[in-house]
């Protein structure tokens, strides 16, 4: 057992090393509870401010992938309430079928080159578009697997490097899909098994370092490290872990211990590893209840969105925004649904 154990280790290695300055960290998970609770949280962890705030987006809006002439377009079949990152992009969010959206950074991402004469998506549209026409993870796979358009990259806001994201999809029947794009080829990982995404390796060798800490065992030993490798194996022992409980708010509870967990404590810096970054704010969608949580790590609080009782509607409903401040330190509390003001649509960065 122990030469079992120590070429484990020696295998997992190269995976901490290689990946120990991966830029801009990020975990998601999916927790599957008592009477079919379904509940999926992420942190957002970025070295700098990610402009973030809420929005309200209806159904029927007219949407363009925002990567030139040939774009696709669509008209929103379903409503969500998003997490914008520099109100360009959706990073983060759940439409009103209970389908969760979750873009989080891989380093190894690889897009195909886009030629302009197919239809082409923005990277920065790409959990919108899903969210805006699919209700379950499995409809979404079976679209996105015929690659009805070219996933174009775009640059970071205020840095000149293209930005590098995958996508992870959850539904309300605790359904779970991971999308990468690897040497210009879509990629993707579906079963209701794949509960956690962190950032590098790509999700073929974090289900393979999954596979060694399982059989360790969370309560002999878990690794405590920023590094997202570490990061995922804490997150996989502690979301089947928790207690099934009976009570949504205990479970909500244990979810968000979890996500804290595994989050990255504001302010801190590791000299060597210069890009782990702190953790800017978490959200928790409960996709039984239909509520989306946030958490800024500046404010005391958390406050969330009652989505049964927003006005998706085509005809009533209206684009609604939720300023959340400079390095979202707005305090909120409790339910923020009358806190949404109208605005107008942000536009999907391009090219």
């Amino acid at each position: 057992m122990r030469s079992l154990m120590m070429a484990c280790v020696a295998m997992s290695m190269p995976f901490g090393l290689q990946y120990a300055g991966v830029a801009d960290a990020c975990t998601r998970f999916v927790y599957h509870g008592a009477h079919d609770e379904v509940i999926t949280a992420r942190s957002m962890d970025w070295k700098t401010d990610v402009g973030t705030n809420l929005w309200v987006f209806p159904r029927g809006m007219k949407r363009s992938g925002a990567a030139g002439p040939r774009s696709v377009e669509w008209v929103s079949r379903y409503g969500s309430v998003i997490a914008s990152g520099y109100d360009v992009s959706t990073t983060d969010g759940m439409n009103e079928a209970g389908l969760v959206a979750n873009v989080l950074w891989l380093a190894e991402s690889s897009y195909p080159q886009y030629d302009g004469k197919t239809p082409g998506l923005s990277l920065a549209a790409w959990a919108q578009y899903v969210l805006d026409n699919f209700a379950t993870v499995s409809e979404a796979v079976k679209a996105l697997e015929k690659a009805p358009f070219t996933v174009v990259a775009v640059k970071v806001p205020g840095e000149n490097r293209l930005a590098a994201l995958h996508l992870s999809l959850s539904d309300a029947s605790g359904d779970s899909a991971i999308i990468e794009y690897i040497d210009g080829k879509q990629v993707i990982h579906h079963s209701p098994a794949y509960q956690v995404m962190t950032n590098s390796p790509t999700f073929d060798k974090q289900l393979a370092l999954y596979e060694y800490w399982s059989q360790i065992g969370g309560t002999v030993m878990l690794p405590g490290t920023n590094r997202a490798a570490d990061r995922f194996a804490r997150a996989a022992f502690y979301v089947n872990a928790i207690p099934k409980s009976e009570s949504p708010m205990e479970a909500l509870a244990s979810v968000f211990s979890v996500i804290r967990n595994v989050s990255v404590p504001y302010g801190i810096s590791t000299p060597d590893e210069p890009n782990i970054s702190s953790t800017r704010w978490r959200t928790v969608a409960d996709q039984k209840r239909m509520l989306y949580f946030f958490e800024s790590a500046l404010t005391p609080n958390v406050f969330w969105v009652d989505m049964k009782a927003l006005d998706f509607s085509e005809k009533t409903g209206r684009v609604r925004k939720l300023e959340l401040g400079p390095n979202q330190s707005h305090i909120y509390a409790g339910m923020a649904n009358a806190q949404f003001r109208d605005a107008a649509p942000f536009a999907f960065l391009g090219q």
